[in-house]
């Protein structure tokens, strides 16, 4: 029955409510405690989802495992953090520096998810680092190298995370394709096995450091963000599969 309805933010309960005047929003000035790494650790062990909001390079050079990645200077940040949160999970922000705590409360204000953050990681991931936390990383691979690997047999499979309008106009022979919207509850259904090395594409470098941060958590292991995305590949006139026309009503591009 709803198998062709457009996908909904996992935060929509609470977007609803807004907008229906049911729950306010945050009228008084949002704030929320620095935690140390120790304290930041032992909710997120308690079943706080931990949000990444540093830079698609800093998430990829060293996160806090199973961080979700949303970066905070992007001008959708709060509607793709609402996307992707899981409804009534306490929510712990990891920052680039500590001063960020307050825009990106007030960007979470908007979508009901202010109230939901425990706190954030004082000090940030270099304080986690001091501490002897373990930490994740994504590589990252150039337009080049994938279109090197793609043609050179090597297992390496491409995903397109963009929205359906964008893959539409254009996208990777043979990749797969799901948008990251979809990803944290749809993920069984893209038939690719944990351990295959997958290469995550979207338009920017952006949304495709999100899915990866999505996959992750669901046990893939063998991943690579591509950096630039579409728009690099574009960029260096690299083959793209077109329909003979655009749909109707195609969007504009993303990162």
């Amino acid at each position: 029955m709803n198998a062709d309805q457009p996908s909904r933010p996992a935060n929509i309960a609470n977007i609803v409510a807004i907008n229906q005047g049911h729950r306010p929003l945050t009228m008084e000035e949002p704030s929320a405690p620095g935690l140390t790494a120790a304290a930041f650790a032992a909710r997120a062990a308690e079943g706080a989802i931990v949000v990444d909001t540093r830079s698609t390079a800093a998430f990829g050079g060293g996160h806090v495992p199973g961080a979700y990645h949303v970066h905070l200077t992007n001008a959708e940040f709060e509607q793709r953090a609402g996307w992707i949160t899981p409804p009534d999970v306490p929510v712990l922000l990891l920052l680039d520096k500590d001063a960020d705590i307050a825009r990106a409360l007030h960007a979470l204000a908007f979508v009901g998810l202010d109230r939901r953050v425990q706190g954030y990681l004082a000090g940030g991931i270099a304080a986690w680092m001091a501490a002897g936390r373990p930490v994740e990383t994504l590589p990252q691979m150039t337009v080049h190298q994938l279109h090197e690997q793609l043609g050179a047999g090597t297992g390496l499979r491409a995903l397109d995370v963009r929205d359906p309008s964008e893959h539409a106009a254009g996208h990777l022979a043979g990749a797969r394709f799901m948008s990251y919207k979809e990803i944290a509850w749809k993920a069984d259904r893209l038939g690719l096995a944990p351990d295959e090395p997958i290469a995550v594409v979207c338009e920017g470098g952006v949304r495709s450091s999100t899915a990866c941060s999505l996959l992750l958590r669901r046990g893939y292991r063998n991943l690579r963000n591509v950096i630039g995305g579409m728009s690099a590949w574009t960029a260096a006139g690299l083959p793209l599969e077109k329909p003979a026309r655009l749909p109707a009503g195609s969007g504009g591009p993303g990162l």
